[in-house]
Protein backbone atom coordinates (compact mmCIF):
# COMPACT_ATOMS: atom_id res chain seq x y z
CA UNK A 1 0.00 0.00 0.00
CA UNK A 2 2.62 2.55 0.86
CA UNK A 3 4.45 2.09 -2.44
CA UNK A 4 1.56 2.38 -4.62
CA UNK A 5 0.97 5.38 -2.70
CA UNK A 6 4.42 6.99 -3.35
CA UNK A 7 3.85 5.88 -6.66
CA UNK A 8 1.08 8.11 -6.90
CA UNK A 9 2.52 11.27 -5.07
CA UNK A 10 5.31 10.69 -8.24
CA UNK A 11 2.38 10.89 -10.35
CA UNK A 12 0.86 13.62 -9.11
CA UNK A 13 4.46 15.77 -8.78
CA UNK A 14 4.88 14.95 -12.99
CA UNK A 15 1.47 16.24 -13.70
CA UNK A 16 2.01 18.88 -11.72
CA UNK A 17 5.58 20.22 -13.22
CA UNK A 18 5.15 23.35 -15.84
CA UNK A 19 5.01 22.53 -19.34
CA UNK A 20 8.27 24.02 -21.16
CA UNK A 21 7.03 27.04 -23.42
CA UNK A 22 9.10 25.78 -25.82
CA UNK A 23 5.32 23.79 -26.89
CA UNK A 24 3.83 26.82 -27.57
CA UNK A 25 7.00 28.46 -29.44
CA UNK A 26 5.53 30.16 -32.73
CA UNK A 27 7.68 30.38 -36.21
CA UNK A 28 8.75 34.74 -36.58
CA UNK A 29 10.30 34.07 -39.38
CA UNK A 30 11.55 31.90 -42.42
CA UNK A 31 13.35 33.11 -45.09
CA UNK A 32 14.76 30.43 -48.21
CA UNK A 33 16.46 32.33 -50.70
CA UNK A 34 18.01 29.86 -53.03
CA UNK A 35 17.31 25.59 -52.61
CA UNK A 36 18.68 24.31 -55.54
CA UNK A 37 21.15 21.39 -57.32
CA UNK A 38 24.45 23.47 -56.16
CA UNK A 39 23.04 24.70 -52.87
CA UNK A 40 20.70 26.10 -50.39
CA UNK A 41 20.04 29.03 -47.71
CA UNK A 42 18.02 29.52 -45.08
CA UNK A 43 16.76 31.48 -41.93
CA UNK A 44 14.42 31.33 -39.12
CA UNK A 45 13.62 32.92 -35.97
CA UNK A 46 10.89 31.66 -33.32
CA UNK A 47 9.06 33.30 -30.31
CA UNK A 48 10.93 31.78 -27.90
CA UNK A 49 14.47 33.41 -29.05
CA UNK A 50 15.79 30.67 -31.34
CA UNK A 51 17.60 31.71 -34.34
CA UNK A 52 19.30 29.86 -37.12
CA UNK A 53 20.92 30.16 -40.41
CA UNK A 54 22.51 28.26 -42.61
CA UNK A 55 23.98 28.02 -46.15
CA UNK A 56 25.09 25.00 -48.14
CA UNK A 57 27.21 24.48 -51.48
CA UNK A 58 28.02 22.15 -53.84
CA UNK A 59 32.20 21.48 -53.94
CA UNK A 60 34.13 19.71 -56.34
CA UNK A 61 31.00 19.32 -58.88
CA UNK A 62 31.66 16.06 -60.95
CA UNK A 63 34.85 14.66 -58.91
CA UNK A 64 35.30 12.09 -56.94
CA UNK A 65 34.99 14.60 -53.87
CA UNK A 66 31.98 16.01 -54.61
CA UNK A 67 30.30 16.93 -51.85
CA UNK A 68 28.23 19.84 -50.01
CA UNK A 69 29.90 22.33 -47.57
CA UNK A 70 28.09 23.65 -44.93
CA UNK A 71 28.39 27.28 -42.50
CA UNK A 72 25.76 27.99 -40.18
CA UNK A 73 24.92 29.46 -37.15
CA UNK A 74 21.88 28.92 -34.39
CA UNK A 75 21.11 30.70 -30.96
CA UNK A 76 18.85 29.87 -27.94
CA UNK A 77 18.32 31.20 -24.48
CA UNK A 78 19.23 28.78 -21.75
CA UNK A 79 17.60 27.91 -18.65
CA UNK A 80 20.08 29.98 -16.87
CA UNK A 81 18.44 33.57 -18.90
CA UNK A 82 22.15 33.56 -21.30
CA UNK A 83 21.88 33.38 -24.92
CA UNK A 84 24.06 31.15 -26.65
CA UNK A 85 25.62 30.99 -30.07
CA UNK A 86 26.80 28.25 -31.96
CA UNK A 87 28.87 28.73 -35.65
CA UNK A 88 29.98 25.86 -37.51
CA UNK A 89 31.12 24.10 -40.66
CA UNK A 90 29.87 20.58 -42.24
CA UNK A 91 32.14 19.34 -44.58
CA UNK A 92 33.75 16.80 -45.95
CA UNK A 93 35.65 17.34 -42.22
CA UNK A 94 32.48 16.51 -40.35
CA UNK A 95 30.79 18.85 -38.09
CA UNK A 96 32.78 21.45 -36.73
CA UNK A 97 31.15 23.59 -33.97
CA UNK A 98 32.75 26.81 -32.28
CA UNK A 99 30.71 28.66 -28.79
CA UNK A 100 32.00 30.38 -26.26
CA UNK A 101 30.20 27.59 -24.18
CA UNK A 102 31.58 24.95 -25.98
CA UNK A 103 34.87 22.91 -24.64
CA UNK A 104 38.04 23.40 -27.22
CA UNK A 105 40.52 20.18 -27.59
Amino acid sequence: MKSFIVFALFVAAAVAAPVSPDGDAQILRYDSDNIGVDGFNYAYETSNGIKGEETGVLQNVGSEDEGIAVRGAYSYVGDDGKTYLVTYIADKNGFQPTGDHIPQA
